[in-house]
């Protein structure tokens, strides 16, 4: 009896032992400004998963790191979550060249990543949850709703790495197959705030409109000059695909 009392408190103990999760976002460099709603986005399901009951009776605990927008940063970070605090899963990443660094550490560890926004595709791992739209979900759609407007002359502009390159690649296919015109393509180096050169660029050539694959705050300075040069939504449109509250928040009315 008394041995059947102390295995009942043993599993009951057990089962309110915390769920470590590993949360793993830019909260500071140049994709803060996208990646630190992310984080508090996750932050709020947890609370509301914890103000539930839990998972199967166990809080969730949250372990939280900084990739401070550096690739070396996010595989050293990701490896210490899972080796050290030994968490359960990690949510986190942004950018593609992030997740694209860190992959080879839960392959390795055989961790666990939920990757929460849109990416180009041209990869999957039995250790990462590709939760974002991929580009027949996203861009596709975006750009076909923009010849249907008979914009059909495009500029394409994006931070220089993985996404928005490869992502562009596609949108050029799409263009020639639908009777598009590339007006122009141009890549900033992520965390770039030195647009003038493309606003110029952009005026020369008259777009009817623009497909923007910048992320973090470059897309701050962009709409900024852009405003600065008279080139109003009424007069060029911009579809971006990696703008959200924050970045609107700092770009102004």
């Amino acid at each position: 009896m008394g041995a059947r009392i102390s295995t009942t408190l043993e599993a009951e103990f057990r089962a309110s032992e915390p769920i470590k999760i590993g949360v793993l976002h830019s909260l500071t460099g140049t994709m803060s400004i996208s990646e630190i709603s992310v984080k508090d986005a996750t932050l709020l399901a947890v609370e509301e998963i914890n103000a539930t009951g839990g998972v199967l009776g166990c809080p969730l605990e949250v372990v939280m790191e900084d990739g401070a927008s550096d690739l070396q940063t996010f595989a050293q970070k990701a490896k210490q979550l899972l080796k050290e605090a030994e968490v359960a899963v990690v949510f986190g990443c942004w950018t593609s060249a992030s997740r694209k660094a860190v992959l080879p550490v839960f392959e390795n560890l055989n961790g666990l990543l939920f990757y929460p926004v849109q990416y180009e595709g041209l990869e999957q791992s039995p250790n990462i949850f590709y939760t974002g739209a991929a580009p027949n979900q996203q861009i596709i759609p975006g750009v076909d709703y923009l010849l249907a407007l008979s914009k059909r002359k495009i500029f394409l502009l994006g931070s220089d790495y993985i996404f928005p390159r490869t992502a562009n690649q596609i949108v050029k296919a799409q263009l020639v197959a639908s009777g598009g015109e590339l007006a122009g393509e141009v890549y900033l180096p992520l965390g770039s705030r030195d647009v003038d050169e493309t606003i110029a660029h952009i005026l020369a050539v008259k777009p009817d409109a623009i497909l923007n694959t910048l992320n973090g705050d470059s897309n701050v300075a962009f709409f900024q000059k852009l405003r600065e040069a008279g080139l109003t939504a009424d007069k060029l449109p911009v579809m971006s695909v990696s703008v959200a509250e924050e970045e609107v928040r700092a770009i102004g009315p």
